[in-house]
């Protein structure tokens, strides 16, 4: 009886050891996906626009966990930059936009200093060795004003505004808090790390400075504003973003290679969802 009941029913099989897939009857259509592509169409755009957008929140993510460096870079990679003179007519007309200048700093009374460089902004800070991080313990700032002056215009900048938005350069020396024992905390070990870093910009440099134009009665000026920080650096913008990104190019690898990715996701998927209706 078992026999007969396996051959009175048509049977064929699927590979060496594949399940046995009964034929579709005569003028009855297949249920579920059809043989052969193995999915359903309308799920594989829903599926690539998921992807990309879970990709994009982890880029985002990542972005974030990139702090205020991360900001700057991605700001001195979106800012338009325009001639001072436009920045100088943004500020006339009371029209509150973030842009860019670069051009030469110049200032009226800047300082020498033990290299005889005519400095317009210093700042430096010691700091001592905490486990893996460096913890400031004495801060120095000074600043003249200074302006950024183009072909035939020119623009003053709010020194006293510039704090994480400054990308140059860092000069570093390293010793030990024997090598200034007045000047360290209380109670530091003598052999504990200690570094300078000093970071300037001087009347001969030239610079890239982001902000917003506001006209004072002193005139134009570079300032923070629209939610971003006055930028300024002496350095080319993709310079100054490999800078930024010192210790953590891995990351961001990684955010970049997630935001393409989770772009062309959902950009793909929304062309085959619009494809598939359109069939």
């Amino acid at each position: 009886m078992l026999t007969a009941a396996i051959t009175s029913r048509s049977m064929r099989r699927v590979g060496s050891f594949g399940r046995l897939i009964p034929r579709p009857r005569a003028g009855v259509p297949p249920r579920g996906p059809v043989l052969g592509r193995g999915y359903d169409r309308p799920v594989v755009p829903f599926l690539l626009v998921l992807f990309g957008v879970v990709a994009l929140v982890a880029g985002a993510g990542l972005l974030r966990r990139l702090g205020p460096r991360g900001r700057i870079g991605r700001i001195l990679a979106a800012t338009q930059v325009v001639e001072v003179g436009r920045a100088v007519a943004l500020a006339a007309a009371g029209r509150a936009r973030y842009v860019g200048v670069g051009g030469r700093l110049d200032a009226e009374e800047p300082w020498e200093d033990e290299s005889g460089r005519p400095l317009v902004f210093r700042r430096s800070a010691l700091e001592r060795r905490d486990g893996s991080d460096w913890v400031p313990f004495e801060e120095d700032r000074r600043a003249v004003p200074f302006e950024v002056s183009g072909a035939l215009e020119r623009i003053a900048v709010d020194a006293d505004a510039l704090d994480e938005g400054l990308v140059v350069v860092t000069r570093e020396s390293v010793g030990t808090a024997a090598d200034l024992p007045d000047r360290v905390p209380p109670g530091t070990p003598a052999e504990t790390p200690v570094r300078l870093r000093v970071e300037f910009l001087s009347a001969v440099d030239h610079a890239l400075v982001l902000g917003v134009p506001t006209m004072t009665p002193a005139g134009p000026v570079m300032r923070p504003g629209l939610g971003r920080p006055l930028i300024v650096t002496t350095l080319e913008p993709a310079e100054a973003m490999r800078l930024l990104a010192e210790g953590r190019q891995g990351m961001t690898r990684a955010i970049t290679g997630l935001l393409a990715g989770g772009l062309a996701a959902v950009a793909i998927g929304v062309v085959w969802a619009v494809a598939d209706a359109a069939a």
